[in-house]
């Protein structure tokens, strides 16, 4: 408090100083205005005319007059170049009026003030601000606390008239400052936004630097003061300079070409163009009730009681029409991308034979997010498991081909060679096995080879297996599926119809085992890969021409059963991922069966069939085990969702399973004991 009480009397002391001065400034000019007009006559009365006349021609910078008494005539060059005015004009005559001399410019200007009597502006600028009052005041209440009188606010008037400024600060000790002081109005530490002015009407829109606190002239002149809100000056000049607009130069037509052609403008867009896609297909609805208000959605109700529904397809008119999925993979880093190979569309024949697109199934956007394609028709694909940017695809012409989604590049980064150290007949099975800082691509083709690659070289296989039994004619392998958590061991099914067991490496590498039991050949093969309580790693699937699906173990060279439910050739069967008794199948009559074995053998636990009823070629379960993609003859992928009940597996379906397939076993061998027991009279 000490403080502000120094602050406020130092305060005070200047604004008494400023007022002496302002004073003393306007009794001196005063002063000055008297002598002069005490002068002029007796000037006038003692000179003579015509030095008067020389006198006056010579302060303006013109030629005296001649000797002659001739004198300029009016509209002589000497008098237009005069940048004074002068109040009186000369006669024809010899007498010339009196000028006045300069020092009378300030009499002119005061009396020209006063006869226009509009009181002069003047606005004080404050480093600090005031707290000012919010109660108003009547009309009688001290007016005369922020003037001294009537007269010095004239003499303000005359100051400000004579010193050619109508704005003064009494921190600056420049001269024209009201007397300023108010019981409600103290000195603050705010002091620097706020300014004092006279509201005398002059002023325009533009005339506010900050706050003005506008005092006017007496209550029975003007009225009371008032408070006007303005812009602050640094806050007018931030937005004069936000105003100004920033010219943008216009690119010429090559420019834009190319910049268009940079490989980073194509890049934004494919990268912008997904982002939108995928915003634009979204159909949220933000009127839902979660009250309750809009009643019980029957459908809803009637829907949760599906063991199996139709979540999503995938087509493009362009790249997916009249092609024939060929196989399908889930990626194990992006579990929403799914990739899928076509073969050729024979009614475009300038098209690329072979297609592989990836999609997605968390956004509901319907166009891949990445397009691949090559010259040969595409019948195997799978995602690099340890490379999340690389595809593979194995091509009816015998190459193997690697995609990769960094590259701007539709077309394949690396490519085998078409020679015979690799494969010369279509690669029907392509997939990565090992571990993160071991593994291999392996591929396996109808020319009865299996070669081992690397995916930093595709120039020339690692290792290569010829697939033979027993030294005889090579098997045409159409698909292999390699044991649970093994990189060595594998079974294959071939054209032929038969099964074979093989492995890599060893004294044994090669074709080992073989199981007969398909009339057709065999489409394919998926080894149980559920890991539980029980191991049941050893037992595998085949689907086959022959319209059936069988259940193999590697430790009995016949079938344990034989699925017989379909009507048309089966393309594809694979174990659910998750449950260890549910697995699916799909034939050319467009049906999607889901068995589950803990359950039910003879028939499947659920069955669909997709829209036209067209053939399907491939399925594959989602990691999840609640998901399932389909592919078909026409090109479409059909995505299912499995009820929680089929999906989900309970603690004893190992058990279950375990008991299942003992009975499956017991029943075999009764059947064939029966079968011996017919067959043996006759012998």
């Amino acid at each position: 408090m000490s403080d502000r009480k120094k602050e406020l009397e130092r305060k005070k002391k200047q604004l008494q100083e400023l007022r002496e001065k302002k004073k003393k400034d306007a009794e001196e000019k005063k002063r000055m205005v008297d002598e002069a007009a005490l002068r002029a006559p007796a000037a006038a009365s003692a000179a003579d005319p015509r030095s008067e006349m020389d006198q006056i021609f010579s302060e303006f910078g013109l030629p005296p007059t001649a000797e002659g008494g001739a004198r300029a005539a009016p509209g002589s060059p000497a008098k237009s170049k005069s940048s004074t005015p002068s109040q009186g004009s000369q006669d024809s005559g010899d007498m010339p009026v009196p000028q006045p001399s300069p020092k009378m410019k300030a009499k002119l200007g005061i009396f020209k003030a006063t006869q226009t009597n509009i009181p002069p502006k003047e606005m004080v600028s404050y480093s600090k601000e005031t707290q000012t009052p919010t109660e108003t005041h009547d009309k009688d209440a001290r007016s005369w606390d922020y003037y001294d009188d009537l007269h010095s606010w004239h003499d303000s008037l005359t100051s400000v008239s004579c010193s050619g400024s109508l704005y003064g600060s009494p921190r600056h000790g420049t001269t024209g400052s009201p007397r300023f002081y108010h019981e409600h109005l103290e000195w603050d530490d705010e002091f620097l936004t706020e300014v004092l002015t006279y509201d005398t009407g002059l002023h325009t829109d533009d005339d506010v630097d900050s706050l003005d606190v506008s005092v006017t002239p007496p209550a029975h002149l003007r009225g009371m003061p008032h408070v006007e809100a303005i812009k602050p000056a640094q806050a007018e000049e931030k937005e004069e300079k936000k105003e100004e607009k920033i010219e943008v130069r216009e690119l010429s037509e090559e420019e834009k070409r190319s910049i268009m052609m940079t490989e980073e403008f194509q890049s934004f867009v494919t990268r912008s163009t997904n982002v939108i896609e995928r915003a634009l297909a979204e159909d949220i609805d933000f009127l839902v009730d979660y009250a309750g208000g809009d009643g019980e959605d029957l459908e809803s109700d009637l829907q949760a009681g599906e063991k199996l529904k139709l979540g999503r397809q995938f087509f493009d008119e362009r790249w997916s029409k009249h092609r024939t999925v060929t196989c399908m993979d889930w990626s194990t880093q992006h579990p929403e991308l799914l990739v899928a190979s076509y073969n050729n569309n024979e009614e475009s024949p300038h098209e690329p034979d072979g297609v592989a697109l990836i999609w997605n199934i968390k956004f509901k956007k319907t166009t891949p997010e990445y397009i691949f394609h090559c010259q040969s028709a595409v019948m195997s694909t799978c995602f690099a498991k340890f490379h999340p940017n690389l595809v593979v695809g194995g091509t009816y012409s015998g190459q193997i081909v690697l995609w990769d989604n960094r590259s701007n590049k539709r077309t394949p980064v690396q490519r085998t060679p078409l020679s015979a150290a690799a494969h010369t007949h279509p690669v029907y099975c392509v997939n990565v096995v090992g571990t993160q800082n071991a593994h291999n691509l392996i591929s396996v083709s109808t020319d009865g080879k299996m070669c081992s690659w690397s995916l930093d070289m595709l120039s020339q296989p690692q290792d290569s297996i010829e697939l033979q039994h027993k030294q005889t004619k090579s098997v045409a392998a159409t698909c292999f599926s390699f044991l649970s958590g093994d990189v060595n061991n594998f079974v294959v099914g071939s054209e032929e119809g038969a099964v074979y067991t093989a492995c890599r490496h060893g004294s044994k590498a090669g074709i080992s085992d073989m199981f007969e039991g398909h009339q057709g050949p065999v489409t394919g093969i998926d080894c149980h890969n559920v890991q539980g309580q029980i191991d049941f790693s050893q037992h595998f699937l085949t689907s086959s021409f022959d319209w059936t699906v069988k259940l193999w173990s590697m430790k009995d060279q016949k079938a344990l059963y034989s699925f017989e439910d379909n009507s048309d050739y089966v393309y594809d069967v694979c174990w659910s991922p998750i449950h260890p008794a549910v697995f699916a199948s799909v034939d050319g009559m467009g049906r999607l069966d889901i068995w589950n074995l803990n359950n039910e053998t003879e028939v499947p636990t659920t069955s669909t069939y997709v829209e036209g009823n067209t053939a399907l070629n491939r399925c594959r379960w989602h990691q999840s085990g609640h998901q399932i993609a389909v592919g078909d003859d026409m090109g479409k992928i059909h995505i299912y969702d499995l009820n929680e009940h089929i999906a989900s597996p309970k603690v004893d379906e190992w058990t279950k399973f375990a008991q299942t397939l003992q009975e499956i076993r017991n029943n075999a061998a009764d059947r064939d004991e029966d079968s011996q027991n017919i067959t043996s009279p006759l012998r």
